[in-house]
């Protein structure tokens, strides 16, 4: 049985997955990063029986689109499996997409974990993966992975911090020698900041506008800190009106998105202040040093590297590919198996 498992790996693309809640990225070594998607799955329900429709990118304009026969979700809910069948059926398109040889041959696959995730979670997602047709399942620790793709040393014996701001969670991680020293994960991502701003919205000008609409506004004119001249750029929103029912158009301009995300924002900074404060001396004297560095999507929100700077007074830096640090490490990790070992968990 061995021998044959060894045979299939020779024909078979090995991959690493960052299986997130916004995006999923496959990284297939020895090719890097070839997939893309966000996570979201569409189905339609036939007599209780569920069958997919889309999967990825044509899936996420379905999203708040859909007529009742059909449902568009995202199974990833804060970095872990909240739908296990959708999800699964989502890692086996994405292999699929990536995987073009012929079906007998099953590739390893490695993919990386929030910090926080508990055993059942960690189970349902190597189960999933291996139901999806991998022939071995090994799981990394994000933060692990986002230093490893950001570039970091982390097999020096000196303390370097990473901040991952994914989609449903941040993962605020001091490490050193290749392993975790202390590692904090917070439920606040870039999902929490949409919500915020619908809330906002919402809240001060009676107006309901849709997660797309949300995450539109954050990425276009999204700041962590109120604008110098206390206003900032603006743009047109269209939503529903909460008075009168009827569709509407409106401004919003920057300095109120940055009160929309005030609350999001104060809470990525108290995880990392929490952090710092639980890092042991010597370790905290070389982050004084190096600095603190951001990856994730979140990462790449307007001025949050000054908002941070300003609460600890450290430098604070941005990841060259923020999005992609996480796939990026997760498969360096695939690459260099040998040397990273120890922090691939291949039987929980």
């Amino acid at each position: 049985m061995f021998g044959l498992d060894k045979l299939l790996g020779a024909f078979s693309a090995d991959m690493a997955i960052d299986l997130g809640t916004a995006n999923t990225l496959v990284y297939v070594k020895g090719r890097g990063v070839i997939l893309s998607e966000p996570s979201v799955v569409a189905y339609h329900v036939k007599d209780g029986v569920k069958k997919v429709l889309a999967v990825g990118e044509d899936a996420k304009l379905m999203l708040g689109r859909t007529p009742g026969s059909i449902e568009a979700i995202r199974p990833m809910r804060e970095g872990v499996i909240a739908d296990f069948d959708v999800a699964e059926e989502m890692i086996k398109h994405f292999i699929r997409k990536v995987h073009k040889r012929s079906t007998f041959s099953k590739p390893k696959i490695i993919v990386c974990v929030p910090h926080g995730a508990t055993p059942v979670e960690k189970r349902a997602i190597r189960q999933s993966v291996l139901s999806a047709g991998a022939r071995k399942a090994g799981l990394i620790a994000e933060p692990i992975a986002a230093a490893i793709g950001a570039g970091m040393p982390i097999t020096d014996p000196t303390g370097n911090m990473v901040v991952d701001i994914g989609g449903g969670t941040t993962e605020v991680a001091v490490l050193s020698l290749g392993d975790i020293v202390y590692a904090r994960s917070v439920r606040v991502g870039g999902d929490r900041m949409d919500e915020a701003i619908i809330n906002y919205l919402r809240r001060q000008q009676n107006l309901l506008v849709g997660e797309s609409t949300a995450e539109r506004i954050k990425t276009s004119i999204g700041t962590a800190r109120m604008p110098d001249d206390g206003r900032g750029s603006s743009m047109q929103i269209r939503g529903r009106d909460l008075l009168n029912g009827v569709p509407k158009e409106t401004e919003i301009s920057q300095a109120q998105v940055a009160e929309a995300l005030a609350e999001p924002v104060q809470a990525i900074c108290e995880a990392v202040m929490t952090a710092l404060e639980a890092t042991p001396p010597d370790l905290a004297a070389d982050i004084v040093d190096r600095g603190v560095m951001l990856t994730g999507g979140g990462a790449l929100l307007g001025d949050l590297d000054l908002a941070l700077r300003e609460q600890t007074g450290l430098a604070v830096s941005i990841a060259d590919e923020s999005l992609n640090c996480v796939a990026l490490g997760t498969g360096k990790a695939l690459e260099y198996e040998k040397q990273l070992r120890h922090a691939i968990d291949y039987d929980s």
